[in-house]
């Protein structure tokens, strides 16, 4: 209901900037109520318990609040336009509101296991009531429809803030349902489960925090694009007629929505270089009105009749490819000379090759000159700036 209230008042174009902002104050708002209500109820329950870990499990939905003010006033600052000092926009500001709710959650989380840890030394009984089974289950049923509400719309505008509160979500409806289940275990046997089950609540809050660390740090740091992008860019590439192969895709994160992208881009050398940067002009146009991905190609013209170039192309891949199997090689080319002919090409290396750089140079060119006596490999070695699956 609440999704289809936000299409009809924001409208369907979530690759808008100002639609997608919109999109993530309203489920930032609806999260931060929806967390007050549930932090209210649960505090008065564990008051009037005495029950440590159902006290615990409302000051993690205070925390939740918190998180959402928070992604609500990072999503406010994200929306800021590009300006002199800033050119490529404030969408990181996202990301550092990620990053600060993921360090709330953390101190909350020490401090409910300070608190777990001193009611196991020092337990007590705790009473159950027909109100705290109420309030808590209502608790999971409201966790679990922001859990799907959630990840529905933070997949639909590919925010990972909101995938993030998804699972923090679908964490507190574990965490809340062992505490009622230490509540009633406790009514009923009289065993004094509450301060293990607060550490246990305690450890969700944790893990969940570190989690969030590590999320927002990532593109932060510069972290790869996914395999399911990277594959749709150069599916995308090589359907246009006259594309031959593409090579050293890097994609810059500037925060959701907005990135940048630059890609090398194989055409036949024969082809007229004015249609061939028309035709560049045209994907680069396309990338950004059909992803929002601001494209720079970089034209590689490829000799392709040349026999010798296949052949070697071929037998240079069967060589790296026996060194590591994610290992590749583009941009070959061959430059004859009086007493010697250069095979001059890149290979890129994955990280996880144990194969040293003069090792590869060394096994490429004694292979090669077993065959071609006279041909020497002028090799260029890189690192790939996206996973190589």
């Amino acid at each position: 209901m609440i999704e289809k209230w936000m299409e009809r008042r924001f409208g369907a174009d979530v690759k808008s900037e100002k639609v997608r902002g919109q999109y993530g104050r309203a489920c930032s708002i609806v999260g931060m109520l929806a967390n007050v209500l549930l932090f209210l109820g649960k505090l008065a329950v564990g008051v009037i318990s005495g029950s440590v870990a159902i006290t615990a499990d409302a000051v993690n939905n205070l925390s939740d609040a918190s998180s959402n003010i928070v992604s609500l006033l990072g999503f406010k600052l994200a929306d800021k336009p590009a300006d002199a000092d800033h050119p490529y926009g404030h969408g990181r500001y996202e990301y550092l509101s990620g990053l600060m709710v993921a360090v709330m959650i953390l101190v909350i989380g020490v401090e409910l296991m300070k608190g777990s840890i001193e009611k196991i030394l020092h337990p007590a009984a705790v009473s159950l009531s027909l109100p705290t089974v109420i309030v808590l289950l209502g608790s999971i049923a409201m966790k679990l429809w922001m859990a799907v509400f959630n990840r529905r719309i933070g997949k639909k505008i590919d925010s990972q803030t909101l995938i993030a509160t998804a699972d923090d979500s679908r964490n507190d409806v574990i965490s809340t349902s062992v505490v009622l289940l230490s509540t009633v275990i406790g009514h009923f046997t009289g065993l004094m489960l509450d301060g293990w089950m607060g550490a246990v609540v305690a450890l969700f809050i944790l893990v969940s925090g570190f989690g969030l660390v590590k999320e927002t740090i990532d593109p932060m740091l510069g972290s790869a694009p996914t395999k399911e992008q990277v594959d749709a860019i150069r599916e995308k590439l090589e359907s246009y007629p006259g594309v031959l192969g593409t090579h050293d895709l890097m994609v810059h994160d500037y925060g959701p929505g907005r990135q940048f992208a630059s890609v090398h881009l194989e055409m036949d050398a024969k082809a007229d270089p004015l249609s061939s940067h028309d035709l560049i002009d045209n994907i680069e146009r396309d990338f950004l009105r059909d992803d929002n991905l601001h494209l720079v190609i970089h034209y590689d013209p490829v000799t392709t009749d040349d026999p010798r170039v296949g052949v070697l192309r071929t037998r240079v891949m069967e060589i790296v490819q026996g060194m590591h199997d994610r290992m590749t090689i583009h941009d070959l080319r061959i430059v004859p000379g009086n007493t010697h002919t250069n095979v001059v090409f890149d290979c890129v290396v994955p990280y996880d090759c144990r194969v040293t750089p003069k090792e590869i140079r060394e096994r490429i060119n004694s292979e090669i000159q077993a065959e071609y006596p006279n041909y020497y490999c002028v090799i260029t070695l890189e690192n790939s700036f996206v996973h190589q699956e």
